[in-house]
């Protein structure tokens, strides 16, 4: 495998043409965005069930699927795990996923999002059991599930079913790389022990990457002046031996073009640049206020709705730009036209949702405090 076959198209943040609905994809951008990817000689896209609620496959099957022969292309598709209630569930979600993508089989097929309450569902349905049979039946090339916890649990999935699996897509980025709370390098070298590859999602996490405060911004052009932020992430990530594919979302055409540059131009990761990230992770870390990726599943717990990910967005813009109060208005306005950070009721739902194990609650709490709001869901809490 060439570094040029690493890089993946992750269709979980596809452009928009209405940036507070998550299913008005910009098709026409997103077609011309696939073009140049595929022109560029990349094939690999990776979506899921519930990606821009449902309508990601959709997209996919009619910028791809009705645009390009099938053996151009790989589709990787993911099984709603959250919605699983018994083992006939399988074959229906399957059937919907094929029929919304207009293929008839998958190149690559995971079970979504394997945490501690999900794989508890995945268990009494057989997922595993399910996808190893889709395999045997040529409906998946090759299978595997997302993951999203720590090494103690993965070691368990992989004792149990990691003879018959081919790879684990886990959360990997030089921020998370040594975190105690993530185990990046942990779950990275026990999939090397099991023999699988490993594919890469949230590179960038969720872009608290490629937007650090300023100070740490001139740093990364004061050390190469002629590369991205974003290049660094990436090239941490499909450096590594075992990383077969690096997702990364795009929702512009700047990011594409940056993004394959990056990797028809790939420069293994030098001593020198590892180092430098190691300093930068520590910064970044250090700056960070809450380590949010993004991923929206906290706000699916949540039975209020609130938009969690954009607060800690917001809160983390402000804390890192103290001198500025636009963030203040953009806090009312989020309260206003959704639903406000101190309608949390403190019954920690989201917590194990959170793909970073943040205490949620906890931290909303204080992004209301910073914003000066009054948060009296919180008068009684322990």
């Amino acid at each position: 495998m060439t570094f040029k076959e690493k890089f993946g198209f992750g269709c979980m943040r596809l452009p928009l043409t209405d940036k507070n609905n998550p299913a008005s994809v910009d098709q026409e951008l997103f077609n011309q965005m696939v073009d140049i990817y595929m022109e560029k000689g990349f094939n690999y896209f990776d979506t899921s069930y519930a990606y821009h609620n449902g309508i990601s496959e959709i997209a996919i099957r009619k910028a791809i699927v009705e645009r390009y022969p099938r053996e151009s292309y790989q589709i990787c598709d993911k099984m709603p795990t959250w919605a699983l209630t018994s083992e006939k569930d399988n074959d229906k979600f399957v059937a919907e996923m094929l029929e919304r993508l207009g293929i008839d089989y998958f190149d690559v097929f995971f079970i979504h999002n394997i945490n501690v309450p999900w794989y508890k569902l995945a268990e009494n349905a057989k997922a595993f059991e399910y996808i190893k049979k889709m395999k045997e039946n040529g409906i998946a090339k090759k299978i595997g599930f997302s993951f999203h916890d720590n090494s103690k649990l993965l070691k368990e999935v992989l004792d149990k079913y990691g003879d018959f699996l081919d790879v684990v897509q886990l959360e990997l980025n030089y921020l998370d790389w040594e975190d105690p709370i993530i185990e990046a390098r942990k779950c990275y070298d026990l999939c090397v022990e099991h023999g699988l590859d490993v594919y890469v999602m949230e590179p960038l996490k969720g872009g608290v990457i490629v937007n650090p405060p300023k100070e740490i911004e001139d740093e990364f052009k004061q050390f190469n002046p002629d590369k991205s932020i974003a290049s660094f992430a990436l090239r941490f990530c499909a450096s590594l031996e075992h990383v077969k594919i690096v997702l990364t979302g795009m929702s512009n055409m700047d990011d594409l073009l940056d993004n394959c540059d990056t990797f028809e131009n790939f420069d293994v990761l030098s001593d020198e640049e590892s180092e430098f990230l190691e300093k930068m992770a520590d910064k970044l870390n250090a700056k960070v206020a809450v380590p949010c990726s993004d991923c929206g599943y906290c706000i699916d717990a949540c039975p209020e709705m609130i938009p969690i990910p954009e607060y800690f967005s917001l809160y983390n813009k402000s804390k890192a730009q103290p001198e500025s109060n636009i963030y203040r208005n953009y806090f009312d306005k989020l309260a206003d036209e959704k639903v406000s950070a101190d309608d949390c009721t403190y019954c920690g739902t989201c917590i194990d949702y959170c793909t970073q194990h943040i205490d949620i609650p906890e931290e909303l709490k204080k992004v209301c405090e910073h914003f000066k709001e009054g948060f009296s869901a919180y008068s009684g809490a322990p």
